[in-house]
């Protein structure tokens, strides 16, 4: 079995073996099997790069084709599935449970208020439909929100990474379970969410300046910001007029260079023209201003660390091995419920 998922058998070494004790040797090693197997799972079935190479070969392809035609009409599909990433994982994992249609009587994740504006879903399931013509019952929908915003993310002119694969499908959605930092939060309690999940406070910055490298921000979500005496004049008179328009508009949240995934955020945080409270506060609080002003300072180095952080991400309470399930459709449980 262990030869099966590609691991060796753990090497067992009897002292003072005899023929009388051999039956003693073949109990000890199956007992020692299923210790094994009960304590350590994970390293039965881990993320790995190429996980598809044999079972899909052209999984990867598939996504990267997918999100390129999207991409051709649309750029801003970047920070769509940048938010769609971020949003699945850090409520119970990488594990696609953003992605289940709410029912009647059963909602679920994407019911909640801070779900409402993620979108995007229709490229995971045109992902999913060509994946599934292929290769049957084999990619699960968390790896394709994976590998669809790695590919965004370099067609943005950010860096290209390889990502490890072999994730599976959640088997909840709660609306319950959602528990999102929000655009006000204080530094010190963003450090804290993303301690949470495993990650430091290098990566909190890195992930939010990068995520809103391409993003974009409702009116009614920043008017704190315009309140602030410190924020940029030039910048303040123009967000205020934009904002006069009904409808509750919508603007970039980095000023200069709003469809690639660079440093340039940054460098306007320590302009004081961060849009969102928390961009403008990681570039004053004394445990991020140093982070902010070394990747103002160094695209490479940005690049860098946002291709580390988002591969760090993608493992956030992933399920591997027999855990979860490969969904047939991405909305939708296999069992239907």
């Amino acid at each position: 079995m262990l030869r099966t998922l590609g691991i060796s058998s753990p090497k067992v070494t009897f002292i003072g073996e005899t023929k009388k004790n051999s039956s003693f040797k073949m109990r000890s090693i199956t007992a020692l099997f299923f210790l094994f197997c009960f304590l350590a799972p994970s390293a039965l079935a881990q993320l790995r790069f190429g996980f598809y190479g044999r079972s899909c070969p052209r999984a990867e392809s598939i996504v990267a084709s997918v999100v390129a035609n999207r991409f051709r009409r649309d750029r801003s599909i970047t920070a769509a599935l940048l938010r769609m990433q971020f949003h699945d994982c850090f409520v119970r994992g990488c594990d696609a449970s953003l992605l289940i249609d709410p029912r009647p009587g059963r909602p679920s994740e994407k019911s909640t208020g801070p779900n409402a504006s993620v979108r995007g879903y229709e490229i995971i399931d045109e992902a999913k439909r060509q994946l599934e013509a292929a290769c049957p019952r084999t990619v699960s929908c968390a790896d394709i929100v994976t590998l669809a915003t790695r590919d965004s993310v370099a067609l943005a002119g950010g860096p290209r990474f390889s990502v490890p694969t072999g994730r599976r499908d959640g088997l909840r959605s709660s609306p319950n379970d959602v528990n999102l930092p929000g655009p006000t939060i204080p530094v010190s309690a963003s450090i804290q969410a993303f301690a949470a999940k495993g990650m430091n406070t290098n990566d909190m910055v890195t992930l939010i300046g990068g995520g809103h490298s391409v993003g974009s921000i409702h009116c009614s979500l920043f008017q704190d910001r315009l309140n602030d005496p410190a924020m940029d004049r030039t910048l303040n008179a123009r967000l205020r007029n934009t904002c006069r328009s009904p409808n509750d508009p919508s603007v970039f949240l980095d000023q200069r260079t709003p469809f690639i995934v660079d440093n340039a955020i940054y460098g306007e945080i320590r302009r004081q023209r961060g849009v969102m409270r928390i961009d403008q506060n990681m570039g004053l609080d004394r445990s991020t201003r140093g982070i902010v002003s070394s990747f103002a300072q160094s695209n490479a180095l940005f690049r860098k660390r946002f291709a580390e952080a988002m591969v760090k991400m993608g493992r956030i309470g992933v399920l591997t091995g027999r855990s979860g399930e490969i969904r047939r459709n991405c909305r939708v449980f296999n069992n239907g419920r």
